[in-house]
Protein backbone atom coordinates (compact mmCIF):
# COMPACT_ATOMS: atom_id res chain seq x y z
CA UNK A 1 0.00 0.00 0.00
CA UNK A 2 1.20 3.52 -0.91
CA UNK A 3 0.64 6.48 1.97
CA UNK A 4 -1.57 8.37 -0.47
CA UNK A 5 -3.87 5.45 -0.13
CA UNK A 6 -4.64 6.00 3.59
CA UNK A 7 -3.65 10.17 3.51
CA UNK A 8 -7.55 11.05 2.00
CA UNK A 9 -6.40 15.02 1.14
CA UNK A 10 -3.74 14.20 -1.14
CA UNK A 11 -6.21 11.72 -2.34
CA UNK A 12 -8.74 14.20 -2.56
CA UNK A 13 -6.12 16.73 -4.47
CA UNK A 14 -4.37 13.92 -6.78
CA UNK A 15 -8.45 13.09 -7.97
CA UNK A 16 -8.76 17.05 -8.27
CA UNK A 17 -5.25 17.76 -10.03
CA UNK A 18 -5.65 14.65 -13.04
CA UNK A 19 -9.36 15.64 -13.69
CA UNK A 20 -8.63 19.64 -14.44
CA UNK A 21 -5.12 18.94 -15.92
CA UNK A 22 -6.20 15.63 -18.41
CA UNK A 23 -9.57 14.67 -17.94
CA UNK A 24 -11.76 18.13 -18.32
CA UNK A 25 -9.01 18.66 -21.30
CA UNK A 26 -10.00 15.62 -22.90
CA UNK A 27 -13.78 15.81 -22.75
CA UNK A 28 -13.28 19.40 -23.77
CA UNK A 29 -11.72 18.41 -26.58
CA UNK A 30 -13.98 15.79 -27.83
CA UNK A 31 -17.00 17.84 -27.36
CA UNK A 32 -16.52 21.00 -27.93
CA UNK A 33 -18.58 23.97 -27.20
CA UNK A 34 -20.63 21.66 -24.92
CA UNK A 35 -21.82 22.96 -21.67
CA UNK A 36 -22.15 20.65 -18.40
CA UNK A 37 -24.94 22.40 -16.16
CA UNK A 38 -25.54 19.16 -14.73
CA UNK A 39 -22.69 16.71 -14.17
CA UNK A 40 -23.11 12.65 -12.20
CA UNK A 41 -20.00 10.77 -11.11
CA UNK A 42 -21.09 7.29 -10.12
CA UNK A 43 -18.47 5.92 -7.36
CA UNK A 44 -17.20 9.71 -6.71
CA UNK A 45 -15.03 8.74 -3.79
CA UNK A 46 -14.56 12.02 -1.37
CA UNK A 47 -15.31 13.84 -5.09
CA UNK A 48 -12.03 15.09 -5.92
CA UNK A 49 -13.02 14.93 -9.46
CA UNK A 50 -16.70 16.34 -9.12
CA UNK A 51 -14.50 19.75 -7.56
CA UNK A 52 -13.17 20.76 -10.66
CA UNK A 53 -16.73 20.60 -12.36
CA UNK A 54 -17.77 23.19 -9.65
CA UNK A 55 -15.59 25.36 -10.22
CA UNK A 56 -16.36 24.97 -14.16
CA UNK A 57 -19.79 26.38 -12.90
CA UNK A 58 -21.82 22.58 -12.93
CA UNK A 59 -24.29 21.15 -10.69
CA UNK A 60 -22.90 18.11 -9.10
CA UNK A 61 -24.38 15.02 -7.71
CA UNK A 62 -22.18 12.40 -6.52
CA UNK A 63 -23.33 8.72 -5.66
CA UNK A 64 -21.09 6.65 -3.14
CA UNK A 65 -21.78 3.23 -1.86
CA UNK A 66 -19.16 3.84 1.11
CA UNK A 67 -20.89 6.21 3.48
CA UNK A 68 -17.35 7.04 5.26
CA UNK A 69 -16.16 8.01 2.18
CA UNK A 70 -19.44 10.50 1.57
CA UNK A 71 -18.50 11.84 5.33
CA UNK A 72 -15.38 12.53 4.05
CA UNK A 73 -16.85 13.89 0.94
CA UNK A 74 -19.02 16.16 2.14
CA UNK A 75 -16.22 17.56 4.75
CA UNK A 76 -14.28 18.31 1.84
CA UNK A 77 -17.43 20.09 -0.51
CA UNK A 78 -19.29 21.81 2.63
CA UNK A 79 -19.55 25.21 1.18
CA UNK A 80 -20.79 23.99 -1.86
CA UNK A 81 -23.23 21.80 0.12
CA UNK A 82 -24.40 25.09 1.85
CA UNK A 83 -25.57 26.59 -1.49
CA UNK A 84 -26.78 23.38 -3.19
CA UNK A 85 -24.21 23.42 -5.83
CA UNK A 86 -23.60 19.71 -4.98
CA UNK A 87 -25.15 16.85 -3.31
CA UNK A 88 -24.25 13.27 -2.63
CA UNK A 89 -26.48 9.95 -2.88
CA UNK A 90 -25.09 6.95 -1.00
CA UNK A 91 -27.54 4.29 -2.53
CA UNK A 92 -27.12 2.01 -5.69
CA UNK A 93 -27.51 3.38 -8.75
CA UNK A 94 -29.67 0.40 -9.83
CA UNK A 95 -31.94 1.57 -7.12
CA UNK A 96 -32.04 5.43 -8.19
CA UNK A 97 -34.87 6.99 -10.76
CA UNK A 98 -33.13 10.11 -11.86
CA UNK A 99 -36.15 12.29 -12.80
CA UNK A 100 -37.73 11.13 -8.96
CA UNK A 101 -34.76 10.73 -7.02
CA UNK A 102 -31.93 13.54 -8.35
CA UNK A 103 -34.22 16.29 -9.80
CA UNK A 104 -33.76 15.19 -13.40
CA UNK A 105 -31.60 14.23 -15.75
CA UNK A 106 -27.49 14.74 -16.74
CA UNK A 107 -25.50 15.92 -19.56
CA UNK A 108 -22.45 13.97 -18.56
CA UNK A 109 -21.77 10.74 -16.41
CA UNK A 110 -18.28 10.17 -14.98
CA UNK A 111 -17.16 6.70 -14.06
CA UNK A 112 -13.78 7.02 -13.17
CA UNK A 113 -11.96 3.88 -12.32
CA UNK A 114 -15.45 2.61 -11.45
CA UNK A 115 -16.31 0.08 -14.46
CA UNK A 116 -13.56 -2.60 -13.68
CA UNK A 117 -15.78 -2.72 -10.29
CA UNK A 118 -18.89 -3.66 -11.49
CA UNK A 119 -20.32 -6.64 -12.26
CA UNK A 120 -22.85 -7.40 -15.40
CA UNK A 121 -20.95 -4.93 -16.95
CA UNK A 122 -23.42 -4.77 -20.24
CA UNK A 123 -26.42 -4.62 -18.15
CA UNK A 124 -24.81 -1.55 -16.16
CA UNK A 125 -24.28 0.20 -19.55
CA UNK A 126 -27.47 -0.07 -20.53
CA UNK A 127 -28.69 1.84 -17.78
CA UNK A 128 -26.88 4.91 -17.83
CA UNK A 129 -28.72 6.62 -21.08
CA UNK A 130 -31.57 6.57 -18.77
CA UNK A 131 -29.77 9.52 -16.72
CA UNK A 132 -28.71 11.70 -19.73
CA UNK A 133 -30.25 14.49 -20.99
CA UNK A 134 -29.89 14.02 -25.08
CA UNK A 135 -26.99 14.80 -26.92
CA UNK A 136 -25.56 13.75 -23.35
CA UNK A 137 -21.96 12.18 -22.78
CA UNK A 138 -20.31 9.59 -20.34
CA UNK A 139 -16.53 9.32 -19.59
CA UNK A 140 -15.35 6.52 -18.77
CA UNK A 141 -11.79 6.25 -17.49
CA UNK A 142 -10.44 2.31 -16.26
CA UNK A 143 -7.11 0.33 -15.95
CA UNK A 144 -7.20 -2.48 -18.69
CA UNK A 145 -7.14 -5.66 -16.60
CA UNK A 146 -4.27 -7.48 -17.70
CA UNK A 147 -2.44 -4.40 -17.15
CA UNK A 148 0.93 -4.59 -14.78
CA UNK A 149 -1.08 -3.93 -11.65
CA UNK A 150 -4.51 -3.99 -12.79
CA UNK A 151 -5.96 -6.68 -10.17
CA UNK A 152 -5.15 -3.51 -7.62
CA UNK A 153 -2.78 -4.46 -5.84
CA UNK A 154 -1.15 -2.09 -4.86
CA UNK A 155 -3.79 -1.53 -1.94
CA UNK A 156 -1.85 -5.00 -0.51
CA UNK A 157 -0.12 -4.13 3.08
CA UNK A 158 2.89 -6.36 1.73
CA UNK A 159 5.35 -3.79 0.04
CA UNK A 160 6.71 -6.29 -1.96
CA UNK A 161 3.14 -7.44 -3.22
CA UNK A 162 1.96 -3.96 -3.29
CA UNK A 163 4.66 -3.64 -6.13
CA UNK A 164 4.94 -6.80 -7.77
CA UNK A 165 3.36 -6.68 -11.40
CA UNK A 166 1.14 -9.00 -13.05
CA UNK A 167 0.55 -11.67 -10.37
CA UNK A 168 -3.25 -10.79 -10.58
CA UNK A 169 -3.22 -12.88 -13.61
CA UNK A 170 -2.20 -16.27 -11.53
CA UNK A 171 -5.46 -18.49 -11.33
CA UNK A 172 -7.39 -17.53 -8.81
CA UNK A 173 -6.81 -20.32 -6.10
CA UNK A 174 -3.00 -19.82 -6.32
CA UNK A 175 -3.31 -16.06 -6.11
CA UNK A 176 -5.71 -15.71 -3.12
CA UNK A 177 -3.40 -18.28 -1.60
CA UNK A 178 -0.34 -15.67 -1.94
CA UNK A 179 -1.93 -13.06 -0.71
CA UNK A 180 -3.22 -15.42 2.72
CA UNK A 181 0.62 -16.42 2.87
CA UNK A 182 1.73 -13.00 2.87
CA UNK A 183 -0.86 -12.24 5.99
CA UNK A 184 -2.91 -9.71 3.94
CA UNK A 185 -6.67 -9.18 5.83
CA UNK A 186 -9.01 -10.35 4.63
CA UNK A 187 -11.30 -7.73 3.13
CA UNK A 188 -8.24 -6.73 1.61
CA UNK A 189 -8.09 -10.52 -0.04
CA UNK A 190 -11.93 -10.28 -0.65
CA UNK A 191 -11.55 -6.88 -2.30
CA UNK A 192 -9.06 -8.05 -4.52
CA UNK A 193 -10.90 -11.68 -5.35
CA UNK A 194 -13.63 -9.02 -6.49
CA UNK A 195 -11.92 -6.94 -8.62
CA UNK A 196 -9.96 -10.34 -10.31
CA UNK A 197 -14.38 -11.43 -11.31
CA UNK A 198 -14.90 -7.86 -12.75
CA UNK A 199 -11.68 -6.53 -14.38
CA UNK A 200 -12.32 -5.28 -17.82
CA UNK A 201 -9.83 -5.19 -21.19
CA UNK A 202 -10.08 -3.16 -23.80
CA UNK A 203 -12.33 -5.41 -26.17
CA UNK A 204 -14.63 -6.47 -23.43
CA UNK A 205 -15.18 -2.91 -22.38
CA UNK A 206 -15.92 -1.89 -26.51
CA UNK A 207 -18.05 -5.00 -26.74
CA UNK A 208 -19.95 -3.31 -24.24
CA UNK A 209 -20.27 -0.48 -25.64
CA UNK A 210 -21.29 -1.87 -28.79
CA UNK A 211 -23.40 -4.18 -27.34
CA UNK A 212 -25.53 -0.84 -25.80
CA UNK A 213 -25.30 1.17 -29.00
CA UNK A 214 -23.06 3.44 -27.41
CA UNK A 215 -20.99 5.60 -29.72
CA UNK A 216 -17.16 6.28 -29.15
CA UNK A 217 -16.46 10.12 -29.54
CA UNK A 218 -12.78 9.90 -28.39
CA UNK A 219 -10.73 7.39 -27.05
CA UNK A 220 -6.73 7.65 -25.75
CA UNK A 221 -4.71 4.27 -24.57
CA UNK A 222 -1.63 5.30 -22.01
CA UNK A 223 1.54 3.86 -21.42
CA UNK A 224 1.86 5.77 -18.55
CA UNK A 225 -1.48 6.51 -16.69
CA UNK A 226 -1.93 10.82 -16.31
CA UNK A 227 -2.34 9.80 -12.52
CA UNK A 228 0.97 8.53 -12.19
CA UNK A 229 2.22 11.79 -12.50
CA UNK A 230 0.89 13.06 -9.07
CA UNK A 231 1.25 10.12 -7.37
CA UNK A 232 4.51 8.50 -8.76
CA UNK A 233 5.91 11.80 -10.27
CA UNK A 234 6.20 10.15 -13.65
CA UNK A 235 4.42 11.89 -16.67
CA UNK A 236 2.16 10.28 -18.60
CA UNK A 237 3.22 8.94 -21.94
CA UNK A 238 0.35 7.68 -24.61
CA UNK A 239 0.59 4.51 -25.76
CA UNK A 240 2.36 4.11 -29.27
CA UNK A 241 -0.03 3.94 -31.87
CA UNK A 242 0.67 0.50 -33.08
CA UNK A 243 0.96 -1.25 -30.09
CA UNK A 244 -2.95 0.11 -29.40
CA UNK A 245 -4.30 -0.89 -32.36
CA UNK A 246 -3.15 -4.87 -31.58
CA UNK A 247 -5.97 -6.02 -29.45
CA UNK A 248 -5.27 -8.17 -26.82
CA UNK A 249 -1.35 -6.87 -26.20
CA UNK A 250 -2.37 -3.69 -25.80
CA UNK A 251 -3.95 -4.46 -22.64
CA UNK A 252 -0.35 -5.43 -20.84
CA UNK A 253 0.89 -2.45 -21.54
CA UNK A 254 -1.75 0.17 -21.01
CA UNK A 255 -2.16 1.67 -17.55
CA UNK A 256 -4.98 3.51 -18.70
CA UNK A 257 -7.76 4.04 -21.29
CA UNK A 258 -9.96 7.42 -21.32
CA UNK A 259 -13.28 6.95 -23.18
CA UNK A 260 -16.08 9.73 -24.44
CA UNK A 261 -18.77 7.93 -25.32
CA UNK A 262 -21.93 9.95 -26.59
CA UNK A 263 -25.62 8.46 -26.51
Amino acid sequence: MYEFHSDKERYFDIQYRVTKDYILPFIQKHAPGKKWDRVLEIGCAEAGVLKCFLEEGSFCTGIELSASRLDTAEKYHAEALKTGRIEFVNRNIFDIDPEQDLGGRYDLIILKDVIEHIPGQKEFMHQLPSFLNEGGYIFFAFPPWQMPYGGHQQICRSKFLSRLPYFHLLPKPLYKGILKLAGEEELTIQDLMEVKSTGISIERFEQCLKFNNLNVAGKQHYFFNPIYQYKFNVRPRIQSGFLSRIPWLRNFFTTGSYYLVKV
